[in-house]
């Protein structure tokens, strides 16, 4: 356990040198260093570490609504909330954590239901793998959205391309168009992009000049892909001017069909990344 800008975090180790942060509140992933390598996340320099405010960079958890599409605040609380650290484990390739979030009268006042969440964290090597699982403990069915919602670190968003979304369905959010296809082998960041992509079926490749990223999903049937670039930035406060060229956002979703859990029913859902 360590204090990370005033907030109580969970730093772990594997024996190869890979390390990641992940924040109590919201279970954050805030820092993912593979073993012998550079950071791959972006954290804001003007992120706001305050109990109850979310934290911009890392990987928000969106539960139990993405964004706006819902009566909820936007991206639901799980984030802005106290998450119990669990489990910690260290094996001989390997380092992992278990945070949990249950629901309590906070919760209940804004999401009438009774639930159990829990991440689990693991790294070894060059890999990043993180695992939302979600279980009904209420005694009716519930439904809802969820996203890993994580800023990836680029040295320079202009010079990375995202493989593997050609053919697939979109919503674009910046232009408010339904049921676009993208046409593209690869997706080139040189405007304000913010995105959901549906049915996602296969794994993505951020390309940047001599490094690249593996991304991964599993029961996660979306991915958003975000990036405010210069247009939107300046109405970011927690952001730097310059912030938008350090990282694009592919995010891991459960957005264009919710999920209903019945009573005792779980779901789970994963992202990995792979440093290359």
């Amino acid at each position: 356990m360590i204090d990370f800008k005033g907030l109580p975090a969970v730093r772990i180790v594997a024996p190869d040198g890979a390390e990641a942060t992940v924040l109590l509140q919201g279970a954050q992933v805030l820092s993912w260093k593979p073993a012998g390598g550079q950071e791959r996340l972006y954290l804001s320099d003007r992120a706001i570490f305050k109990p109850g405010e979310p934290v911009r960079g890392g990987v928000p958890i969106c539960f139990p609504q993405f964004s706006r599409r819902g009566p909820l605040p936007q991206h639901g609380f799980a984030r802005n909330l106290p998450w119990e650290c669990i489990t910690e484990r260290t094996g001989e390739d390997y380092a992992m954590t278990v945070l949990r979030l249950v629901d309590d009268e906070t919760t209940r006042e804004a999401w009438p239901h009774a639930f159990q969440c829990e991440l689990t964290v693991s790294i070894t090597g060059q890999r990043l793998d993180m695992e939302l699982e979600v279980l009904n403990t209420d005694d009716e069915a519930f439904s809802f959205t969820a996203a890993l919602h994580t800023y990836l670190g680029v040295r320079e968003v202009e010079e990375a391309t995202l493989e593997g979304l050609r053919g697939l369905r979109y919503f674009d959010n910046v232009l408010k168009q339904e049921d676009c296809t993208e046409t593209g082998t690869e997706l080139v960041v040189d405007r304000e992009l913010d995105r959901i992509y549906f049915d996602l079926q296969r794994p993505l490749l951020l390309r940047e000049p001599r490094r690249a990223l593996g991304i991964n999903a599993e029961n996660f049937a979306d991915a958003v892909v975000w990036n405010p670039w210069e247009t939107r930035t300046p109405s970011i406060a927690d952001l730097p001017p310059d912030g938008f060229r350090r990282y694009l956002c592919v995010e891991a979703g459960a957005i264009g069909q919710a999920v209903t859990l019945t009573p005792e029913q779980s779901w789970w859902g994963r992202q990995t990344l792979v440093a290359l």
